[in-house]
């Protein structure tokens, strides 16, 4: 629908659909051949016991997205969609990171409702039942919160922990120990679909949408097989891509900083000058000259930094670069055409 030149939000389904919608379970890949086998195993056992139940559809799909893979895993996934009916695939032509392959999958997958999860098993499967019934609720999305990190590393732990603090005190809204693991409606995924940007943090853009919202806690186990794709690296890349995306306070601190440090200086001169009028003190190539003077420097170059930061995304964003390419499908959902 169209009003005034502007998308309205489609209404919400229908009690039918959310009673007993069409589910799909959209699960990002790179180099996880180790783990597809057991995770497509569980996770058809759960379609097979929810559709026993009527608590989904027909028509429900397990889909994995292969980002740009340099292993098997495009290979094991298309073997895999063969041996189960319910399962299909969609390669990306090229790596493009895991939250813009979670977002090929949101927007390409069918289905009235989708729940994102990690191809890990790490993330509780039992979780998602509770996930269909706050749906059935009225909640168009649900997140999935850790309920502990008690299988944390202190380190993991800490920082963490300390992150989600940090955002909130910079002002972003963001779901605490919640990482990808939520269910969407399909309206949800609509509005979802009108935003364009570049640098993707779907944890704290799913939360702009203002749909009703609800929480399901889980245990978060240990991964089933494989090592972990994201390094210590790739977390604080991500977490700052949070920072700079949603909140524009680094700036201001720049800001605050340049006052404080500007006050600072007025008063070490005035020190300085207090020194050579009433004492005899005073010696050339002073220290105090230098060390403000490095200090200063310091200062500048960090907020240059932050700056060029912030400039960096708006210049990859003028550009309006598509965020992924699909190269292939797999599987019988988009044989059928993969209605939603």
């Amino acid at each position: 629908m169209e009003l005034l030149g502007q998308r309205t939000l489609d209404l919400p389904p229908p009690q039918a659909v959310r009673d007993c919608p069409r589910l799909s379970l959209v699960l990002p890949c790179f180099n996880e051949e180790e783990v597809l086998p057991e995770t497509a195993r569980q996770l058809s056992a759960l379609v097979q016991r929810l559709l026993a139940e009527g608590s989904i559809a027909p028509g429900s799909a397990i889909c994995f997205v292969d980002d740009g893979s340099s292993d098997r895993t495009w290979v094991r996934i298309s073997q895999l969609a063969e041996d189960y009916p319910a399962l299909c695939g969609i390669k990306l032509s090229a790596n493009r990171g895991h939250q813009n392959a979670l977002l090929c999958g949101l927007l390409t997958a069918p289905g009235d409702v989708l729940v994102s999860l990690d191809a890990d098993l790490q993330d509780d499967l039992r979780a998602i039942p509770a996930m269909l019934k706050a749906y059935r609720e009225g909640s168009d999305i649900v997140f999935g919160v850790r309920s502990s990190r008690v299988k944390d590393s202190f380190f993991k732990r800490a920082t963490a922990q300390g992150y989600y603090r940090l955002l909130a005190a910079l002002g972003v809204r963001i779901v605490y120990n919640h990482a990808d693991y939520r269910l969407m409606s399909r309206r949800a995924l609509e509005a979802l679909r009108e935003y364009g940007e570049t640098h993707l943090f779907l944890r704290g853009l799913v939360l702009q949408l203002g749909f009703r919202t609800a929480t399901v806690p889980y245990e978060r186990a240990a991964r089933f097989a494989g090592t972990s794709k994201y390094p210590l690296a790739k977390m604080l890349a991500l977490a700052w891509q949070g920072v700079t995306s949603f909140s524009a306070y680094p700036l201001r601190l720049i800001t605050g900083a340049g006052a404080i440090v500007s006050a600072g200086s007025i008063g070490l001169a005035a020190w300085a000058l207090a020194i050579r009028l009433f004492t005899d003190q005073a010696l050339p190539g002073w220290a105090s000259v230098v060390i403000p003077m490095y200090f200063l420097g310091g200062i500048q170059l960090l907020g240059l930094g932050v700056i060029g930061e912030y400039l960096a995304k708006v210049y990859e964003a003028s550009k309006q670069r598509p965020r992924f390419h699909v190269e292939k499908l797999c599987g019988r959902t988009f044989e059928r055409g993969g209605e939603r």
